[in-house]
Parts: structure tokens; C-alpha cells; sequence
């Protein structure tokens, strides 16, 4: 199992890495892949709990968010909101069995895994210094894998220190093996990460403000898998799937990752990186 579990995790990160850094199609390409199947897995899980969202527009939605932003920017983002919004509502008054709190989660579930993560394609694009441009390919695909790592290792370091030296238990009842220890060893990984960041071409971050992202980073990484784990544990489920031998599934090793391109995107675009 052990051997399994680092084989998959090879795979998926070294993949991921390089479709991050390849260009920034393959970024849209590889956020909408993800985007899609941890919406799959999202509504598959609500299904199990006696819910009945519209897996099929929502999974699609998701996928098509990150697409819409490539193409059409935030105009893209809004249109593709208002439509995915609109097509739920009809669902809704044609589908008898469907209760407002299906559509109410169909809707979280597509913003949750689609729009969330969309928000690595934003960094990618946000512009630099002194000019009206996106981030040059490279220097743009670097920053986004810098963000990406900084959970891998907050995730990585929370999960080492924690199970070999944890004892004060973080958060009992939603995620019983969480630790203050390995919180803190997660916390202290993004920001050494999140320290790589002043030193791209173009990101003219200060050293404060990424000592800062790595720290709120760092907490958010926690939170949002303290998110998912609420959301398994609420419907009776140990891991979203079995897809990723070894690590359950796609949502469980991204869960992490939305709140941090979220918060990571609304920091960079509140400093300016100017």
C-alpha cells in the first residue's frame, strides 16, 4: 500500500507540474480535468446522502469554468454563472423531486470545484509590473506551481509530523488524526514555499507579504481539508473515491488546493504585485 501510495503520488504531481509549467493552455486544461472529476466525485458523494443535485450540469459547469476564463476572461465567468444559474432554475420547475436544496448544492458543488480552482488560471494571467500584460508564460507558470507545492507541502509536512509526534488533537470530531503539531509543521512548509515567490522574474512581491501568504495560506490549506472531511464524514463516506490508488480520490488530494488558489488569488491581486 505504501509503495502504491508514493507511485501515485509521483505520478500525479510530476503530471501536474508539468502541465502547470508547459503553458498556460495546458494549466486551463489540467484545471478543467481536475475541476471536473472532483465535481464528479462531489455530487456522487451528495448522492450517497440522499440528496439529488443535477450532477450533469453541475460537473459540467465546473469543468467549462476554467475554460470560460481562458477564452472570454471574466466576462466568460459571469455569462457562464448566469447560464449554469438559469438552467438549474428550469431543472428545478420541471424536475418534481427536485427540492431547492438541490439546486442550492449544485450550485455550491460547480463553485466549489470549478470556479475555486479557476482561480490558479487567474494568477497565471494576473499582470506585472509596470505593464498591461500577463506574466511572461514561464515566469506565470512558475508562480502558479510555487502555489500549488506550498499546499503539496503543507499537506505533506501536516501529515508527517503530525502522525509520528502529534498529540494535541486539532479538530476531533471533523478530522481525528489532525494535530496542532502537524498544523504548525504545515504552516512553517508554505512558508518556505510561498518564500520562493519574490525571487520569479516579474513578481515583485515583498518579503512580508509572502511570509504572510504562506501563513494564510498555510491555515486556509488546513481548512479546506477540514472542509472535505466535514463533507465525508456528514455523508458517511472515508474517501470521495477510489480513484487514485493509495489516495482515495481526486477531490481528497485537491481539497487543499481551492481555498489556497482562492485566497493566493485574492492576495496577489490585492498587493498588485507592484
Amino acid at each position: 500500500m505504501h509503495r502504491t501510495r508514493v507511485i501515485t503520488a509521483a505520478v500525479f504531481a510530476l503530471s501536474t507540474a508539468a502541465l502547470i509549467v508547459l503553458s498556460s493552455l495546458t494549466t486551463m486544461l489540467v484545471v478543467a480535468a481536475l475541476s471536473g472529476l472532483c465535481a464528479f466525485e462531489f455530487y456522487a458523494m451528495l448522492r450517497a446522502d440522499a440528496k439529488l443535485p443535477n450532477e450533469l450540469i453541475g460537473t459540467a459547469a465546473a469543468a467549462l469554468y476554467p475554460v470560460s476564463f481562458y477564452f472570454w476572461g471574466i466576462n466568460g465567468i459571469l455569462s457562464l454563472t448566469t447560464a449554469f444559474a438559469v438552467l438549474l432554475l428550469i431543472w428545478y420547475v420541471y424536475y418534481n423531486p427536485a427540492r431547492i436544496t438541490d439546486v442550492a448544492i449544485t450550485l455550491f458543488g460547480a463553485l466549489y470545484t470549478g470556479l475555486m480552482p479557476t482561480c490558479l488560471l487567474m494568477i497565471r494571467f494576473i499582470p506585472a509590473p509596470d505593464a498591461n500584460l500577463p506574466l511572461p508564460d514561464l515566469w506565470g507558470g512558475l508562480l502558479v506551481l510555487v502555489i500549488v507545492c506550498s499546499t503539496w507541502a503543507n499537506d505533506a509536512a501536516a501529515f508527517l509530523v503530525g502522525s509520528r509526534v502529534g498529540r494535541h488533537k486539532m479538530a476531533p470530531r471533523v478530522s481525528p488524526a489532525k494535530t496542532w503539531e502537524g498544523f504548525f509543521a504545515g504552516l512553517l512548509a508554505s512558508v518556505l514555499l510561498w518564500c520562493l515567490v519574490p525571487l520569479i522574474p516579474g513578481v515583485n512581491l515583498s518579503w512580508a507579504w509572502a511570509i504572510a501568504g504562506g501563513v494564510l495560506c498555510g491555515w486556509v490549506g488546513i481548512l479546506g481539508d477540514l472542509v472535505e472531511s466535514r463533507i465525508k464524514r456528514s455523508t458517511g463516506h472515508k474517501d470521495s473515491s477510489g480513484l487514485l490508488p493509495g489516495h482515495g480520490g481526486f477531490l481528497d488530494r485537491c481539497d487543499s488546493l481551492f481555498l489556497v488558489a482562492a485566497l493566493a488569488f485574492l492576495l496577489f491581486r490585492m498587493v498588485g504585485l507592484q
